[in-house]
């Protein structure tokens, strides 16, 4: 057992890397079709693709709207719910990462290179270009600044933290694969591992591919740009090809890393750097403007939500600038949602739905709001004061605009280092974090807390640079980014499956400690009876005071807890209950009871010791060693917070009985629902 963080699980397997071939070759074929005809017929796809967009826009940016407003609903009920404190993971599982590097990984990859994108370019194109009104006006300002909180705030995180939970869900409390599809399974059933799951995870990794290329490609381009301000290098095909080529192998190593170094010393290295750079602008800017302007754009944004949530400009739609703007930030953000989604759900395991959500929610808008203030208050300013050039190119050549709007200030040389910098590391926590999630669901890995093979990862960090690459050269990147728009369609209803599956799977969550509710009266008069038998208040003082050594756990697991597992498997078995006496960790310190119920969920009692660090109160004899040892109960759900050491045989029979009682009630009123959710697959605690 590992002493160091003592935990019920046993070690993670290896993953073994083997390939799901319908997934991988299925979504390889897809991304090949789509880049040659993206490359070699490039009038054509974009004409075709142009088209479907515009279709989409015009028929169904109603939907996107309510939609986007329906999923942010779904996620902040589910959190301030009473089933806010269900766990992603077994009860007793704790988050890997602590909050600063989880924010920063989920930050990281959930905007990335786009923050640098449009911290400039968004604000100032709304106060130019307004979608109603007049633009170049104080009304305007205001209103590009309540525009950009939108596009970039709780919307689009609402569709991640949907994402996120319900694969977090039903991998870690559950056992199910930490794909797409397990998120249906309480709709489809065993059927998401046939053809409906395989259709989920192709359309997943294709928006996947699709997205994280678009956005390098974009970047690219900004950065060669950067890089041509800097030091004088071209703007060239030749140019963009070697950084695609030196993104994608930092990209590859950060992967083949892992999630525990790459990735999360990047993201942390980044945020580090962004907030720098956000202070430093705040500083040598107008310190008191921004920090007036920052606090009027929160109470814009936070007054003005609803109303432009649901604001389609009915009577006078701008078309176009819906198409550009919201309808395709909202697209957008669907369309990103599985590949984010899975990674957050990757890198949040035993945190709480309320914490999740929260966390997800809350995070990214503050230093979104920050960020995009300071930054874009600052570029609205200086066009307002007379830098009408800086407005018209930031407008006319996004690339520039980052580039363009530091030049405004003091020490342009380190900032445009540092801005590139940035964008580079943006670049690889992009990279790295898309080519970990598309290994993971091109592959069969069968335990959710690993990851696939290091090589698989680096195989889809090159697959996402040759499609980059190739787009570049042929001027296919505006076609590849209003694919990825279309795609967002399929995927909002799919979200909505999503929220339908998790509800249902809550929902029979809930009816666990109902019926443990509901079996509480016999299982207490149970347990009286028992004590008045078989302890004496003095031996329950004994025991409340026992710090027991290892060697002590083992005695009693031997002597106490195995005769107990003995007598209720013959009891069972004797009315026809197939048991079995486990021990899956080869650790005498473990023993599992499983009761295979037939068709509906199996019952699964465990014992487990914790080690803990002695207290100081203990007894002199009991002061040389530094360690003791808890012996406690652990279910389907996870780990109880109680201590059997000390338990007689009967009262250990009488607790098992307990939950098994619990459970039976749990089964029983789930049939009364009329649910027929079939997961006597689930496993034990993970």
């Amino acid at each position: 057992m590992d002493t160091a963080n003592p935990s019920p699980q046993a070690e993670p397997e290896t993953p073994d890397g083997r390939i799901n071939p319908l997934v991988f070759y299925g979504s390889t074929t897809g991304i090949v079709l789509f880049a040659l005809w993206a490359m070699l017929f490039t009038e054509q796809a974009n004409e075709t693709i142009y088209g479907a967009l515009a279709w989409i826009s015009d028929s169904f940016g109603w939907f996107y709207f309510i939609s986007v407003v329906a999923y942010l609903v779904f996620v902040i009920a589910i959190a301030c719910s009473r089933y806010g404190s269900i766990k992603l993971g077994p009860d007793h599982a704790e988050p890997e990462f602590n909050i600063v590097t989880w924010a920063a990984m989920l930050f990281s990859a959930g905007i990335g290179i786009d923050l640098i994108f449009y911290c400039v370019v968004e604000p100032v194109t709304q106060y130019l270009t307004p979608p109603v009104g007049e633009g170049g006006t104080v009304e305007a300002a205001r209103e590009a600044m309540q525009l950009t909180f939108l596009h970039w705030g709780l919307s689009g995180w609402g569709i991640y933290s949907l994402v996120g939970m319900s694969l977090a869900y039903f991998s870690y409390r559950h056992g199910l694969p930490l794909t797409i599809r397990s998120a249906l399974y309480p709709i489809f059933g065993k059927r998401i591992h046939g053809s409906i799951g395989n259709a989920v995870d192709i359309a997943a990794v294709l928006g996947t591919v699709f997205g994280v290329a678009t956005s390098l490609g974009i970047g690219i381009i900004q950065l060669n740009f950067g890089l041509n301000y800097m030091f004088g290098i071209a703007e060239s095909t030749l140019t963009q090809a070697v950084l695609a080529i030196f993104i994608v192998l930092f990209s590859a190593i950060s992967a083949a890393t892992g999630v525990d170094k790459g990735i999360r010393r990047l993201s942390e290295f980044n945020m580090l750097l962004a907030i720098v750079l956000m202070l430093f602008v705040l500083v040598v800017g107008d310190t008191r403007f921004l920090l007036d302007a920052l606090v009027m754009n929160v109470g814009d944004y936070l007054t003005h939500f609803v109303s432009m949530s649901f604001d389609t400009y009915a009577f006078d739609p701008p078309q176009d600038w819906l198409n550009a703007w919201t309808v395709f930030f909202w697209a957008w953000w669907i369309a990103w949602g599985p590949f984010v989604g899975l990674f957050l759900a990757r890198i949040s395991r035993g945190r709480t739905i309320r914490s999740f959500v929260a966390g997800t929610l809350i995070l990214p808008l503050t230093f979104m709001m920050v960020w995009m203030s300071v930054m874009g208050n600052s570029a609205i300013d200086m066009v307002m004061n007379g830098a009408t050039e800086f407005g018209k190119e930031a407008v006319g050549n996004p690339g520039s605009a980052i580039y363009l709007f530091l030049e405004q200030l003091p020490w342009v040389t380190v900032t445009t280092i540092v801005v590139t910098v940035l964008a580079i590391v943006f670049f690889v926590t992009s990279g790295d974090s898309g080519s970990l999630v598309l290994s993971n669901l091109t592959c069969r890995i069968k335990d959710p807390n690993n990851d696939a093979a290091p090589w698989m990862r680096i195989v889809w960090a090159a697959i996402i640079g040759v499609v980059t690459l190739a787009l570049l050269m042929t001027d296919g990147l505006s076609a590849l980014q209003s694919a990825v728009v279309i795609m967002g369609l399929p995927f909002a209803f799919v979200l909505f499956l999503m929220m339908i599956g998790l509800h249902r799977a809550l929902k029979l969550e809930g009816l666990k400690s109902i019926s443990m509710q509901d079996a509480l009266a016999g299982q207490l008069s149970g347990r009286s009876s028992s004590r008045t038998e078989h302890e004496s208040w003095s031996k329950r003082l004994a025991r409340a005071i026992s710090f027991p050594s290892e060697k002590q756990v083992a005695q009693f697991i031997d002597k106490t807890v195995r005769p107990a597992f003995e007598a209720v498997k013959e009891e069972l078995a004797e009315k026809g209950y197939p048991v079995e006496i486990a021990d899956d960790s080869g650790d005498q310190l473990h023993m599992a009871l499983n009761v295979d119920l037939g068709g509906e969920q199996n019952f699964t009692y465990q014992v487990w010791p914790r080690r803990c660090l002695m207290p100081s109160f203990t007894v002199r004899t009991q002061q040389s060693r530094s360690v003791y040892y808890r012996l406690e109960v652990h279910l389907r759900e996870g780990g109880l917070s109680y201590d059997l050491m000390g338990y007689s045989r009967e009262q250990v029979i009488e607790d098992l009985i307990d939950h098994f009682e619990a459970h039976l009630q749990y089964l029983h009123m789930r049939r009364e629902m009329g649910n027929t959710m079939d997961d006597s697959s689930e496993p034990g605690p993970a």
